[in-house]
């Protein structure tokens, strides 16, 4: 057929309609030949010639491109320099196009985990904005441990994740759950597990593993970049943010706490779940029979610091400086740093205990501190 544009058939059709002219006269207005100029008034529609199909440089090497990609699951860029050794001439961009045409995106599947009353717990962290705190900001987290069969949650918000911190979190869930689960589930942070490679055993770390020993449970780190594997506690995380703390004004971090106790009380763990389609405060009766008693004796979590009395007998810990007696000044002291206090050592002996601050760069002293110095002087 004829070759012709679009713009071409109309002024054919319209020549023809509308001034009444037949082909030979369409074919001298418009300097075509008369041959072209009837056949195409002698068709209603018009028919763009499709393109002729060119052989494309790739075309000897699919077949070596479905082998590979059915061996092993390799890169276009792989493959484009295997091809390249083979003698292919052609783009990478080609050899991508097939390669993202033969080898759809393969979307991730997960079997749905089950567990039984009290056999497991999951854990994480949180981060939300930054909240006051004295005349500074800090970061704000939130610890969240989530109860796997009822969805029974406890969150508890602090301005730290150190391990004095995650340890504590973990004892006060233990004490409002009022037992223990058989195992704990946790991602790879830093708190529960110092190294974890494909292949390998998690390497634990050994306060959170004493820790576990003394509580009586199992520590179970997820598997690398499986995060799907604790989905409880990353969809508890998330329900934290969009139900309690979207849209609420954070002031003052002493107020947050007991707001998020009373959600907990009359929102998170008294709702439907959409999961299970029942109360959490329901299914946690049925599951705290089988949760493992509390250890009546408590557990030292305090991070312990090796720090020297400064001139002025002061220790420093977050940028704050606390005293001690003045006879302590340049000496070695042990710190024992707890989320709600730190205590000063010396030689096994309690020299100093303060309230810890979590404001920035303030100096803390205690008045009986300077007492050795203030009697100097008056002598």
């Amino acid at each position: 057929m004829p070759v012709i544009s679009y713009e071409q058939f109309c002024q054919i059709h319209d020549l023809h309609q509308r001034q009444a002219l037949n082909a030979a006269q369409i074919s001298r207005v418009l300097n075509l030949d008369h041959k072209t100029v009837a056949t195409w008034l002698a068709r209603p529609h018009f028919i763009s010639r499709a393109a002729a199909k060119r052989n494309s440089l790739l075309e000897p090497f699919k077949g070596t491109i479905a082998h590979l990609l059915n061996a092993h699951p390799y890169s276009a860029q792989q493959i484009y320099q295997r091809l390249l050794e083979e003698g292919y001439t052609g783009s990478l961009t080609l050899v991508r196009d097939h390669v993202r045409q033969t080898r759809p995106v393969q979307r991730p599947v997960y079997l749905k985990l089950h567990f039984s009353p009290g056999e497991c717990a999951q854990v994480d962290w949180g981060e939300f904005s930054t909240i006051a705190v004295g005349n500074t900001r800090r970061r704000l987290s939130f610890f969240v441990m989530v109860l796997a069969y009822s969805r029974m949650t406890y969150i508890e918000f602090t301005v730290s994740q150190t391990m004095e911190h995650f340890l504590a979190c973990h004892e006060h869930a233990f004490q409002a759950f009022g037992g223990v689960p058989t195992r704990i589930m946790v991602d790879n942070l830093k708190s529960a597990v110092l190294s974890r490679l494909v292949g390998e055993a998690p390497v634990l770390n050994p306060k959170y593993l004493d820790f576990s020993r003394h509580y009586g449970f199992d520590i179970t780190p997820c598997n690398v970049a499986k995060g799907n594997e604790k989905g409880r506690v990353e969809s508890g995380v998330g329900y934290v943010k969009k139900n309690f703390l979207y849209g609420r004004e954070l002031k003052d971090f002493q107020l947050i706490n007991p707001a998020a106790k009373l959600w907990l009380d009359t929102i998170a763990n008294v709702r439907c779940h959409g999961e299970t389609r029942q109360r959490p405060c329901d299914l946690f009766i049925e599951e705290k029979p089988h949760l493992r008693p509390l250890n009546s004796n408590p557990y030292d979590y305090a991070r312990t610091l090796s720090l020297v009395a400064n001139s002025q007998f002061r220790f420093t810990v977050d940028t704050n400086h606390y005293s001690v007696p003045a006879d302590y000044a340049h000496r070695r002291l042990t710190i024992k740093a707890h989320p709600d206090r730190l205590c000063a050592y010396y030689d096994g002996q309690l020299i100093a205990r303060h309230v810890r601050c979590y404001d920035r760069h303030q100096d803390i002293e205690q008045p009986d501190h300077a007492k050795v110095l203030l009697n100097q002087r008056q002598h």
